[in-house]
């Protein structure tokens, strides 16, 4: 593909979303996590070196529509693999992040036609743990700097004043969340059935998790490789539950070298 900056809005069907596209080479799909991601985050331009990096906000998270009808991770499947053939994609990279992961699971699960590698980092999505028991902290209950400190190996990469935030940016945030909880709330942070659906995953699946999540274990990173068959698990050194912002550049690295491989 050519070489692309795209800072805008984009509409599918009746569903406008804000929507970066960055790079030129093959294409690549980052679904970003519960808390968004902002157009000039470190990762895309090191992804961008080696992909057309698309990076749209899910409708419902940051500027993007969210359409009465949609309320399930399974809409939001549904959607990406929609924008995957109307952008003419054939074969894309499919990297998704926490939430982004659960999304881009379930994309997977109905069809891998599109998709030609799948990387979930730090993913939620299944059930491990018994019924009395989460597998993720419940980023609800805890107060920003306590989530902050479970989230990031260091905390002060996400430490800001609220105060001092536009509305914009304020707008943004509450959104995050509110989105976060229509889709993710009951149950929390799975579908109670994707697990016993992993098999039907087709494409290869690199599996990446922060070496110091504290939001989730790395055992339930290894759960994912279990259910997907000859999926590979790694590790990303000084980072926690966001390895994309704590550690962009290794990060991207990963990627390029599990899909180039």
């Amino acid at each position: 593909m050519s070489e692309s900056v795209v800072n805008g809005s984009y509409k599918l069907g009746e569903v406008s979303i804000d929507l970066t596209v960055r790079g030129s080479g093959p294409a690549l799909l980052f679904l970003h996590p519960e808390i968004g991601i902002e157009t000039d985050a470190p990762l895309i331009d090191a992804l961008a070196r080696e992909w057309q990096v698309h990076v749209p906000a899910h409708p419902g998270f940051g500027g993007s529509e969210l359409p009465r009808w949609m309320s399930e991770v399974d809409d939001l499947a549904y959607f990406y693999l929609d924008y995957l053939a109307a952008q003419n994609i054939e074969r894309a990279v499919v990297v998704g992040s926490s939430f982004g992961g659960w999304i881009a699971a379930e994309m997977a699960i109905r069809s891998c036609e599109r998709i030609s590698h799948l990387v979930l980092a730090g993913a939620a999505g299944i059930k491990v743990a018994d019924r009395e028991h989460r597998d993720f902290v419940d980023m609800f209950t805890v107060s920003m700097a306590e989530l902050n400190a479970l989230s990031y190996e260091d905390p002060m990469l996400a430490r800001r004043d609220i105060r001092e935030l536009d509305e914009a940016a304020l707008t943004q945030l509450h959104r995050n969340r509110e989105a976060t909880g229509l889709f993710a709330w009951s149950p929390y942070m799975h579908h109670p059935k994707l697990r016993q659906r992993l098999h039907r995953i087709v494409a290869p699946t690199l599996v990446l998790w922060g070496s110091n999540d504290r939001i989730v274990s790395a055992d339930y990173g290894r759960a994912w490789c279990a259910g997907i068959p000859g999926a590979q698990f790694d590790q990303i050194a000084n980072s926690g539950h966001y390895p994309h912002i704590e550690q962009p550049a290794s990060f991207a690295a990963r990627v390029t070298a599990f899909a180039k491989a």
